[in-house]
């Protein structure tokens, strides 16, 4: 009995101890969490080229891959970029100025990596020069001496000085506006022409008081062919945002790739959300010329050569101080 006895309080200290351990073990052990995928905060200016990331917000595209996207809205592209500068900001979306990006470039080489496009011409329409429904002017070149606006920023301004030089109209001075109060001022009598986006100009045609003067006007007087794809918008993503978080990066560009694939195979369904995010809503969506959208993975050298051009364009007018080049600032996947 006493033999037995010495042999089982061993064992009992011996499992005692073994459970202290394995106790202390466990909390001593770091504790893993399930980690909440990262905020996704992207900028956006209210034009009808934004679509594809506005469609992916409302049908919910980023909540299916398990994320929170936030959009940010700005007054003009150049908001954007300087909020993903300050780093408020974590990507754009289409529609924000190619220009104004590669300026966020060249202050801080390796900013951000573009990967969709938002290429327009004279058939799929983003830009256009408008006048008043009733005004005599009828060309571009008419334009000379009149008064002119242009969206924000320094894209919009270049963009239409340059057009109005080559266009026959000489060397003007332009007056920078908020893109809402286009339709307004040109109603107003306070302007006699004005560059801006869509859905500007279906705005003021359908509200009667503006019609468009010009269409595609870049890929027209500034690439030399009114077909030519113009990238004047790209959605990217911060290189510091896709260095830190590769995998929800992936699933962001997935989940706006599905967006873009939408507005590609279902426009109507997709228009709907232009509302909200734009000053045109209900019936009107239907009315808005879409732009086309060019994912990474789709660019050919000519598209390439093209979006060249547009930046040498910034270079040759001292607005870039030096030459941006477009395949650098490409995401490569």
């Amino acid at each position: 009995m006493s033999s037995s006895r010495s042999i089982l309080l061993p064992r009992r200290k011996l499992l005692q101890g073994g459970l202290a351990a394995a106790a202390l073990g466990l909390a001593t052990m770091p504790r893993v969490h399930a980690q909440a995928a990262p905020k996704v905060r992207v900028g956006y200016w209210p034009v009808a080229a934004g679509l594809p990331f506005f469609a992916a917000v409302e049908k919910g595209y980023f909540k299916e891959a398990g994320l929170d996207v936030e959009p940010l809205r700005f007054a003009g592209a150049q908001q954007v970029m300087e909020a993903m500068l300050s780093g408020r900001s974590d990507g754009s979306s289409n529609g924000t100025g190619s220009a104004n990006l590669a300026i966020g470039e060249i202050a801080q080489p390796g900013l951000f990596k573009i990967f969709c496009t938002n290429p327009s011409n004279a058939k799929y329409v983003l830009e256009e020069f408008i006048v008043a429904k009733d005004s005599p002017i009828k060309t571009m070149a008419e334009l000379k001496g009149k008064r002119v606006a242009s969206g924000p920023g320094i894209q919009n301004v270049t963009l239409c000085k340059t057009m109005l030089e080559r266009s026959g109209a000489g060397v003007m001075s332009v007056t920078e506006l908020p893109i809402g109060q286009h339709v307004a001022a040109i109603a107003a009598g306070q302007v006699d022409a004005i560059y801006t986006l869509e859905p500007t100009g279906t705005v003021g045609r359908l509200n009667g008081t503006t019609r468009v003067l010009e269409a595609g006007v870049v890929a027209h007087y500034i690439l030399g062919d009114p077909q030519a794809p113009w990238h004047g918008g790209s959605a990217s993503l911060t290189t510091e945002f896709l260095q830190k978080n590769p995998e929800a990066a992936k699933k962001y560009i997935a989940a706006y790739a599905r967006g873009v694939d939408l507005v590609r195979k279902n426009p109507a369904e997709a228009r709907q959300y232009l509302k909200g995010y734009t000053a045109i809503e209900g019936a009107l969506t239907a009315e808005v010329p879409l732009a086309s959208y060019m994912l990474y993975s789709e660019f050919k050298p000519s598209d390439i050569a093209y979006f060249q051009k547009f930046y040498d364009l910034f270079t040759e007018k001292g607005i870039f101080e030096k030459k941006v080049a477009v395949d650098s600032l490409l995401y490569k996947g």
